[in-house]
C-alpha cells in the first residue's frame, strides 16, 4: 500500500459537502458534550469525596463502574447501529448520558451514584462508534483522517468546558447543580435528528444485507480486530489512570501526596490543559497520520506519552507541572485518533460500528481497572508513584500497536472493508 497516496496532498476542505460538513458537527457536538458529562465527575471528585465520605479506592470504582458500561454500551449500541442506522443511535446515546448525568445530581447515596454513573456509561460507549462511524462512512479518504482528528478534538472543548462550567457552579451552589448542567446536550439531539441523514454507503449496505454475513465478516476480521482491542486497551488504561486522578492530584495537599491547587488555579490548568495539550494532539495526529501513516503516528504518539508521565509525576513547580502535563495531555489523547481512524478503515461497512464499538469499548471496558489501580497504588505509595502504571501502559500499547496493518489511502465500500485490504507490515 502506498503511504503517500496522492490524494491526501490534493484533497481540499472547501470540496466538503454541506452534508459531510453536519456530520463532522453532529459527531464533534455528541464526543464534546460526552467529555463534558463524564468529567464532570472527575472535576468534583474531591467534592463528593467528602460529601459521600469515600475513600479513593471507592471513587475510582465508581468512575470504573462507567468505564466498565461503556464496553456494554459500545457492543449494545454498535450492533443496533449496524442494523438500524448511525444518525438514530447516535442520537439515542446523546439522550442516555445527558439525563444520567442529571440524575447524578439527585444521588442520595453512593449506590444511587453508582447507579447513574453506569447508565451514563452506556451512553458515553455509544456515542464514540456511532459518531465515528458516521463520519467515516461520509468523508473520503484524502480528508478521514483530519475528519476524525476534529471530531476526537472536540473531547479537548468539552473536558475544558466541565472544567470551566463546574468551577463556576461550585462557587455559587453545590455539587448538585453540576450534575444538573449535564442535561444540556440532550438538546443536540433535536438538530441531529432534523439535520443529519444517515450515509449512503450503510444504505445501501443494509439493502444488500445477507443472512449471516455479520457473523461471517466479524470472524474473518477477528486477527486485526484482537490487536486493535489490546492496543487500545493499553492505551486507555493509561489514559484513565492517569487523567481520572489528575484533578484530585493538584487539588490534594501536598501532605496527601498531592499538589495544594486552589479551585481556581485548578480550573485555569485543566483549561490549559485540555486546549493546549489534548486539542492540538488530536488535531495534529490526523494531520500526520495523513501524510506519513496511520501506524506510525499511533505508536509514535504512544512512545512519546509513556516517556511524559514520569517527567510530570516528578515535577514540582506549577509551571514545569503545567508544561509536562501538556505534553503528556498531547500524546496520551491524541493517539485515540488514531484508534478511529485505523478502525474505520479496517472492518467492512456490515460490521464497522460493531467493530469500533468492541475495539474501542471493549477496551474502555477492561481499562475500568485503571482508576481503581491508580487509586489504590497511590494510598500507599502516592499518586506520583502511582502514575508509573499510566506510563508503563503507555508503553505496551505502543509495542502491540506495531503489529496493526497500515491503512492510508484506503477506500470505504459497501461490500468489504477497504477498497485494497490492508496486511500485517505492510
Amino acid at each position: 500500500m502506498n503511504n503517500h497516496d496522492s490524494s491526501v496532498q490534493t484533497f481540499r476542505w472547501s470540496a466538503a459537502t454541506p452534508e459531510q460538513r453536519r456530520v463532522v458537527v453532529a459527531a464533534g457536538l455528541g464526543w464534546m458534550l460526552d467529555a463534558f458529562d463524564v468529567m464532570l465527575y472527575s472535576i468534583v471528585l474531591t467534592t463528593l469525596m467528602r460529601a459521600f465520605g469515600m475513600s479513593r479506592t471507592t471513587a475510582g470504582f465508581l468512575n470504573a463502574l462507567t468505564l466498565a458500561a461503556s464496553a456494554l454500551g459500545g457492543l449494545l449500541f454498535g450492533v443496533l447501529a449496524d442494523r438500524f442506522g448511525r444518525r438514530r443511535m447516535l442520537s439515542a446515546s446523546i439522550l442516555i448520558y445527558s439525563i444520567s448525568t442529571f440524575a447524578c445530581g439527585l444521588s442520595t447515596s453512593i449506590a444511587a451514584l453508582a447507579i447513574c454513573r453506569f447508565s451514563l456509561g452506556l451512553g458515553m460507549g455509544g456515542e464514540w462508534n456511532t459518531g465515528a462511524t458516521l463520519v467515516a462512512e461520509t468523508w473520503p479518504a484524502a480528508a478521514r483522517g483530519r475528519a476524525l482528528g476534529i471530531v476526537q478534538s472536540s473531547w479537548a472543548v468539552g473536558y475544558a468546558l466541565s472544567a470551566v462550567v463546574a468551577g463556576l457552579i461550585l462557587a455559587h451552589a453545590n455539587w448538585r447543580w453540576v450534575f444538573f448542567a449535564g442535561i444540556l446536550p440532550a438538546v443536540v439531539v433535536l438538530w441531529i435528528q432534523r439535520s443529519v441523514a444517515e450515509p449512503p454507503l450503510w444504505e445501501r449496505s443494509r439493502n444488500a444485507a445477507v443472512p449471516g454475513e455479520m457473523r461471517r465478516a466479524l470472524r474473518r476480521s477477528r486477527g486485526p480486530l484482537l490487536v486493535l482491542t489490546a492496543a487500545n486497551t493499553f492505551g486507555m488504561f493509561g489514559w484513565w489512570g492517569l487523567f481520572t486522578w489528575i484533578p484530585a492530584y493538584l487539588a490534594l495537599p501536598a501532605s496527601e501526596g498531592g499538589r495544594g491547587f486552589n479551585t481556581l488555579s485548578l480550573t485555569g490548568f485543566l483549561v490549559v490543559l485540555n486546549l493546549v495539550g489534548m486539542l492540538p494532539g488530536y488535531l495534529f495526529f490526523g494531520v500526520i497520520a495523513d501524510r506519513f501513516g496511520r501506524r506510525r503516528a499511533f505508536v509514535g504518539y504512544l512512545v512519546a506519552a509513556a516517556a511524559a508521565v514520569p517527567l510530570l509525576a516528578s515535577a514540582r513547580q506549577p509551571a514545569l507541572i503545567l508544561i509536562f502535563a501538556c505534553i503528556a495531555a498531547f500524546f496520551g489523547t491524541g493517539f485515540f485518533t488514531g484508534s478511529g481512524i485505523i478502525g474505520s478503515e479496517l472492518f467492512p461497512t456490515q460490521i464497522r460500528a460493531t467493530a469500533l464499538g468492541i475495539s474501542y469499548n471493549v477496551a474502555r471496558g477492561l481499562s475500568s481497572l485503571a482508576p481503581i489501580t491508580i487509586g489504590a497504588l497511590s494510598q500507599r505509595y502516592g499518586l506520583s508513584w502511582a502514575f508509573g502504571a499510566s506510563a508503563l501502559a503507555f508503553a505496551a500499547a505502543a509495542v502491540v500497536g506495531l503489529l496493526l496493518p497500515e491503512t492510508l489511502g484506503a477506500e470505504l465500500v459497501s461490500d468489504g472493508a477497504t477498497s485494497a485490504i490492508p496486511t500485517y507490515g505492510d
